[in-house]
Parts: structure tokens; C-alpha cells; sequence
């Protein structure tokens, strides 16, 4: 394989489009060509750009003057791109003699002192978290609570004297019109807070930085948006976007100051880059999913399976405590709420209430619980598809914010049509207990003493729903009943996620799954004579929503633990399991995780845990960016001002380099400086000419540099006089001095590895005498993956 390019022979322009479809339009208009390399031993195709051949100009010319003839009015989507505007994290510290010095300086008390901070910010991060949650909590009941009290005295009026469609209306404008306040700040003000907020958290964690993810009027308009969508019966749940709520608190927290509102309280100034925000952000998610669901485990490994890429025992340490702290906060405030002071027993947002241990399960019962788990798995693919194609149609037409707030309305009317015409015909009348649980039991047209069945489904909040349909007593539900909240719940629910609202699917899965799990059950008991053994349908019901959920979502070891944390037994860790991981593996069959979707459709460059399977025959010289644009170590300030300016290489990272000697052989590879370090140099005009003829100047120090992050100032809004650009700029004391290089003939999942597991921004590639051959980025690695014709390349586009 040695010689591979000696046996790759370019296909033309027509069979290239034969083989792999339409090519991808740019998003300036103009079509690359793609080439296709083929192998002549084995007949994969694959996608591989950007080879050093010579004999493609002439072709390639050709292409493109073709190409320009035919711009397209309107780009259509496509996740064939990966985009532009998206950076990454420098998650590898920058080493230069500044930190060095300062790292130094610092005693071991002074380290210790640093870590005392640390877990001083996770417990700060896990109080606040609980807070946030313990208001949308309170806010959610009372609204909620008044909502539908109006709405069931006015139903039961007209019930008796006629004239329900007044009802209908009442409870349709009523929805729409708090729906309609939550889409109009989340649409207007900030569109970054639609949705859970869990895509853009893993992005985060996954060295991305997703524009405005963590800025504190995305919480706000999070929590406001959060509380009208579920108050305003959306098919919704309040769990997901307490994760991204989390991470919010976590990043503005252990930054000591809010860029949002111009304060800065002097303090953690030392956690001022994104190594430890990253961190911080990854116990802020933890935070977010124990006060969700009251699983503190849950949340650690919620952050373990979904976010973070780097990890180490101290922080696992930290992020439990902050996960501890925020169930114990919200624990506490709820039970003052509640009346009853220092007793902690709702430890989440959501209870599913104990499941008493005398619900046990038999040996025979698990290959129905694995059945279960496949019927989720292709319920949760129907799913995904299903709003795969919803998003883009929504990228393609629903792109403006009056649209978004109108189809959020749309929404939330049909959402009470429909609910309401299923409790209008639903004849499924159960007698009223004295130990019934039901918060608005609506009669209609019931007998005295017994209420309507559907209504306990529809009018009322997801959460209590799911609780219902786990402890009601077997009979409290008719089959019907339950095949048809399944099937109208699932369609709005896909429907609804993907909306400009703030909101969860983890609440709506879990209600899908309930219903038809308990639906299973009771055809079970009816189908088998002894009726005795399958008794319980609240079994089943756990076990159908853990199969939806994980069929949707598709995360395996974080969800066994929430489940079984948040139904208080451990009986059924094992059945849960066996479900998840029946469920992961027959939906990923079909189709990638709901959240992977999302994340791909927004052309985000995410790199998965490995490299692609089949890339190991690509080097880092056919990965990487070249030519390269460098700088000397002693670099005239114009230089670097044009580099900086130039917006058609909008480059983060400059190589530094330097003349060996005085023969004529290309300069050697010496260091690493960013775009935010010029910048702040130029800022602080350190130049050499200045620091000689002004002895008293004071010399550059870290703070200047913590200072300014994370929104260094753009090169536009700094002024370069003509006399200063002549000026000369030593780099020496702000480079990375030890930049990580990898050789040109490296292997891509070598140089993926490495690239990964650092959490680095940029890799130089360097030929055997050290001098600078190419640079490698997050998109030269994420371009490549796993399609259905083998490893196919990605488009970068500016989108």
C-alpha cells in the first residue's frame, strides 16, 4: 500500500455523478467538483480530496467555469457540509514562558488553594443549578395549576347546559397564546435556546464553540421559554433543557464575572480558559441532569457516556459533588414549598415514585422485557426519521422568526384540538377512589362518582402522566384508550421537538413508551388465563418507557442508572439494561441517535470517540491544510496586521518560525501563537521599538491576556498607525514554544488519537528536518466518515 497513489486512477466528471448522486453546491453558489479515488483491487469508492497531482488543473478548471454558469437561486440543506463557523476549544493549555513563569511562582499552598476553589465553584454551580430547577418546578405547578383549573370548572359547566366547543376554545387560546410568549423570546431574542440544549452542550464538551451556547441571556430565555412550553401543553418535558441550564451557570460561575452585564468581581481569574471552563461546563451538566431526574450517579455519567472527552479521577470527585449539591438544594426548597421543611423526599423533577419491591419479575419474563427493548428501538428510528426530515424541512421554509412563533402556535392549538377530541369520544369511565391520585379528574359525561380515563392522560402535566400510567391499578386504563394516546402522543411529540421553543424529549419519550408498555401488559394478562403472575401493567410500563427513551436518545450506561435512581429500585437495573442496550442496537441499525442528528444537521464538526474504521491508508500529508501561513519569531507588526485582516483565511493558529542560519534553506519550526494572542498584543502595542525607547513600560503579563477572554476584540476595532506597522513584534515570551507536531506520513487514526485525546486545536505537521509542511484542524479530521460507498469527505462551507 505503500504506493497507493502510483495505482489510483481519477474517474470523469459524468461517472463521478453516476456513483454518488448529485454533487454538494457550496454555499457561495459555486459546485466543487469532487473526485473519486478509486482503488483498483477492491471496488470502494471513496471521497478523497485535496491531493498534491498535478494533472487535475486543466480538469478542475474546466469544472468550475462549468459550475459558475449554474449558481443555484436557493441553497438547499444538506449534511454533506460541514461548516465554517464553528472553532474549536484550546483545551491544551498554552505553554508559553508567560504560564511557565507563573506556574512556577505558585507554592504548593497556592496550588491547594486553586483546588479548594474548584470544588468552592462545583458546589456554587450545584446550588444555583438547584435553584433553576426548584423555580421552573414552582413556576410550572402554579401556572399549570391554574390553567387547567379554569379550564375543567368551564368544561364541567357546558357539560351541563351544552355549548362545549367554548371550551375547546378557551383551553386552544389559552395554549396558543403562553406557547406563543415562550416561541417569540426564544425566536426574537435568542435562537440558540431552542430545543433541549443538549446537542449544543455535547458539542461543547466535545471541544466545539457553538456561538453564544453559554452566555447568560441564553439562560434566561431558556428558563422563561422552558416554563411556557410545558405550561402551555406542548408535548414537552422541562428535563432536557435543565442540563444546557446547567452548563450555563457552570461556565458564567467559574469565570468570577459576566461579560453579559460588564461586572467582574475579581475573582477565579485563574479559570479564565477554556481547560477549566470546559470542566466547570461538564459538572454544570451533571448538576442539571441529577436535579432533573434526582440522580446524582445519573448525572456523573451523563457527562462520562455523553460530554466530556477528557477526564481524570479528581474531576469525577468534583462533578459528584456538584451533581450531591444540586439534588440536596432542590430536595430542600421543595419541601418548604410543600409544607413539610427538612423532609427530603422529592429528590428531582420528575418522581416516578417508588416502585414497592414486591414487584418483583421472573427468569421468563426477560426475553419479553428484550422483545420490548426492540419494539423501542424501532418505534425510537420511526421516531428519529420522522423528524430528521421535519428539521429540514424546517432549515428550507421555516426559517424566519415570525414563521417559528407561528408554527409553535399552530402547534400548541392542534395539540388541545386533539387532546380534547380524544376526551370528548373517549367512553373509558373509571370509578373515583378514595385513594385516587388524579389531580383534575374530569366526569364529562361519566356517572357521578367516576371520571373520564383519557383526561388523566391529556389534561394534565407529562410528568404526572407518567406517574400515573406507572402506579394507577391494573383496570384504571382501557387498551383502547392507551393504543390511542400512544399513537396521537408520539406524532405531536415528534412533531413539537425541533420547534423555536425551549424544551425536553426525555419527558414525552417516556410517556410514549408508559403507554404502550402499559398497553403490553394488560394484553398480556388478558392473552394468559392467570392473570395473577402479570398482574402489575406498572411493570411493563417502566419497561416500555425505558425502551422509547432509549430508542430516541440512545444512550445506554447514563439512562440505566437515571431510571433505576429515579424509580428508587434497584430489582430492575438489569431489565433496564438488557431493554437499553436491545433498544441501542436495533435503532442504530436504522438511524443515528436523535441528538446526533441534530447535531449533524447544524454541520457541526464533532469528532466521535475513534477514527473512521476503514481510514487507516490516509497519511496526515493528504489530511492536512496546506500551504500553511506562518510567522517569524521576529515578525513586522504590518505582517501580521494583513494576515490578521485577510478575511478569506480567517486562521486561528500561526506556526512560528525561524532562519537557522544565513544559507538560503527554508526556516524551522520554533513555536505556536493564536489569533487571540496577536490580538492582544496589538491591543497592548507591544513592540520591540517601544519596549526600548520607554524603559518604565510595564511588561505583558497572563491577566492582560484572561482579561480579554472569552470575547477578544475583532482586528477591525484595533488601530494600527503607519509608523507602527513598520515596527517589529518579538513573539519569543508568547508562543507556544512546545507545539505538538506529528510527521507527514502518520496515519489518520494515529494523528485522530492524538488529536482527540489532548483536546488540541491545531497539530503541525512537520517533514523530517522540522520544517512546517501543513497544519491539521478539527474539520480536516471530522470531514472524514463511515458513509453507505465506504470513507467519504465532507464539504466545508461557510454556512
Amino acid at each position: 500500500m505503500a504506493n497507493i497513489t502510483k495505482k489510483v486512477s481519477w474517474s470523469s466528471r459524468a461517472d463521478e455523478s453516476g456513483a454518488t448522486g448529485e454533487g454538494t453546491p457550496l454555499l457561495n453558489g459555486s459546485e466543487q467538483p469532487r473526485h473519486s479515488r478509486q482503488l483498483s483491487g477492491g471496488g470502494n469508492i471513496f471521497q478523497i480530496g485535496r491531493l498534491s497531482t498535478v494533472d487535475l488543473e486543466e480538469e478542475m478548471a474546466s469544472d468550475e467555469q462549468d459550475s459558475l454558469s449554474r449558481r443555484p437561486k436557493e441553497i438547499p440543506h444538506n449534511e454533506k457540509l460541514l461548516s465554517l463557523k464553528y472553532e474549536s476549544l484550546d483545551y491544551d493549555n498554552i505553554e508559553n514562558q508567560l504560564f511557565l513563569e507563573e506556574e512556577r511562582r505558585m507554592s504548593h499552598m497556592g496550588f491547594r488553594c486553586l483546588e479548594i476553589s474548584r470544588w468552592v465553584v462545583c458546589g456554587l454551580i450545584g446550588f444555583l443549578t438547584g435553584l433553576i430547577a426548584c423555580f421552573i418546578d414552582i413556576a410550572v405547578e402554579e401556572l399549570a395549576g391554574v390553567k387547567y383549573q379554569v379550564v375543567k370548572e368551564n368544561i364541567e359547566k357546558f357539560t351541563e347546559v351544552g355549548g362545549l366547543s367554548i371550551s375547546l376554545i378557551l383551553w386552544v387560546v389559552l395554549n396558543a397564546a403562553i406557547t406563543m410568549l415562550g416561541a417569540i423570546i426564544v425566536a426574537f431574542f435568542e435562537p440558540i435556546a431552542a430545543g433541549s440544549g443538549i446537542p449544543q452542550i455535547k458539542c461543547y464538551l466535545n471541544g466545539v464553540k457553538v456561538p453564544r451556547v453559554v452566555r447568560l441571556k441564553t439562560l434566561m430565555v431558556k428558563v422563561a421559554g422552558v416554563i411556557c412550553s410545558v405550561v402551555g401543553g406542548l408535548a414537552v418535558g422541562k428535563e432536557g433543557p435543565m442540563i444546557h441550564s446547567g452548563a450555563v451557570v457552570a461556565a458564567g460561575v467559574s469565570q468570577g464575572r459576566s461579560t453579559s452585564l460588564k461586572r467582574d468581581f475579581k475573582i477565579f481569574e485563574y479559570f479564565r480558559r477554556d481547560t477549566e471552563k470546559r470542566d466547570f461546563v461538564s459538572a454544570g451538566a451533571a448538576a442539571g441532569v441529577s436535579a432533573a431526574f434526582g440522580a446524582p450517579v445519573g448525572g456523573v455519567l451523563f457527562s462520562l457516556e455523553e460530554g466530556a472527552s477528557f477526564w481524570n479521577q479528581m474531576l469525577t470527585w468534583r462533578i459528584f459533588f456538584a451533581s450531591m449539591i444540586s439534588t440536596f438544594t432542590l430536595n430542600f426548597f421543595l419541601s418548604i414549598y410543600h409544607n413539610k421543611p427538612g423532609q427530603l423526599s422529592s429528590p428531582g423533577l420528575i418522581n416516578f415514585g417508588r416502585f414497592e419491591s414486591d414487584t418483583t419479575y421472573n427468569l421468563y419474563e426477560i426475553p419479553l422485557f428484550i422483545a420490548m427493548g426492540a419494539i423501542g428501538g424501532l418505534l425510537g428510528a420511526l421516531f428519529n426519521v420522522l423528524n430528521y426530515w421535519l428539521t429540514i424541512f424546517r432549515i428550507r421554509y421555516v426559517h424566519r422568526p415570525c414563521l417559528q412563533v407561528m408554527e409553535a402556535m399552530l402547534v400548541a392549538a392542534v395539540t388541545a384540538t386533539v387532546s380534547f377530541t380524544m376526551i370528548y369520544f373517549s367512553d373509558d369511565c373509571q370509578p373515583l377512589g378514595p385513594d385516587h391520585t388524579e389531580e383534575y379528574p374530569l366526569q364529562l359525561f361519566c356517572a357521578d362518582g367516576e371520571y373520564n380515563s383519557m383526561a388523566t392522560a391529556f389534561f394534565n402535566t407529562p410528568e404526572r402522566s407518567v406517574r400515573s400510567l406507572f402506579h394507577n391499578q391494573p383496570g384504571s386504563y382501557n387498551p383502547l384508550t392507551l393504543g390511542l394516546f400512544t399513537l396521537t402522543y408520539f406524532f405531536l411529540a415528534c412533531w413539537t421537538y425541533g420547534l423555536a421553543v425551549s424544551a425536553g424529549v426525555f419527558i414525552p419519550s417516556l410517556l410514549i413508551g408508559a403507554a404502550w408498555g402499559r398497553l403490553f401488559g394488560i394484553l398480556l394478562a388478558s392473552i394468559t388465563s392467570s392473570s395473577s403472575i402479570w398482574a402489575d401493567p406498572g411493570k411493563y410500563a417502566l419497561i416500555g418507557a425505558a425502551a422509547q427513551l432509549g430508542g430516541i436518545v440512545r444512550m445506554t450506561l447514563s439512562l440505566t442508572v437515571i431510571m433505576v435512581e429515579a424509580t428508587g429500585n434497584v430489582t430492575y437495573g438489569f431489565p433496564i439494561m438488557l431493554v437499553l442496550m436491545t433498544a441501542k442496537i436495533v435503532g442504530d441499525y436504522f438511524v443515528e441517535g436523535l441528538y446526533d442528528i441534530h447535531i449533524k444537521l447544524q454541520s457541526v464538526p464533532f469528532l466521535h470517540w475513534d477514527a473512521p474504521a476503514t481510514s487507516h491508508w490516509l497519511t496526515a500529508r493528504e489530511v492536512m491544510g496546506s500551504p500553511v501561513t506562518c510567522l517569524n519569531r521576529i515578525e513586522k507588526v504590518g505582517t501580521i496586521v494583513d494576515i490578521l485582516s485577510n478575511t478569506s483565511t480567517n486562521h486561528n493558529g500561526f506556526p512560528v518560525v525561524v532562519q537557522v542560519t544565513d544559507s538560503d534553506e527554508p526556516p524551522k519550526l520554533c513555536g505556536l501563537i493564536l489569533r487571540s494572542q496577536l490580538i492582544v498584543l496589538l491591543k497592548h502595542k507591544v513592540f520591540v521599538e517601544l519596549a526600548r525607547s520607554r524603559l518604565t513600560q510595564r511588561k505583558l503579563q497572563l491577566k492582560d491576556f484572561r482579561d480579554a477572554y472569552p470575547r477578544f476584540p475583532p482586528i477591525q476595532s484595533i488601530h494600527v498607525s503607519q509608523d507602527e506597522r513598520e515596527c517589529m513584534m518579538d513573539l519569543t515570551e508568547f508562543m507556544n514554544a512546545t507545539p505538538y507536531t506529528v510527521p507527514q506520513e502518520t496515519s489518520l487514526p494515529r494523528v485522530f488519537k492524538l488529536f482527540r485525546a489532548l483536546g488540541l486545536r491545531h497539530l503541525v505537521v512537520v517533514d523530517d528536518e522540522n520544517r512546517v509542511v501543513g497544519l491539521v484542524t478539527r474539520k480536516d479530521l471530522a470531514r472524514y466518515h463511515l458513509g453507505k460507498h465506504g470513507l467519504e469527505e465532507l464539504q466545508l462551507a461557510q454556512t
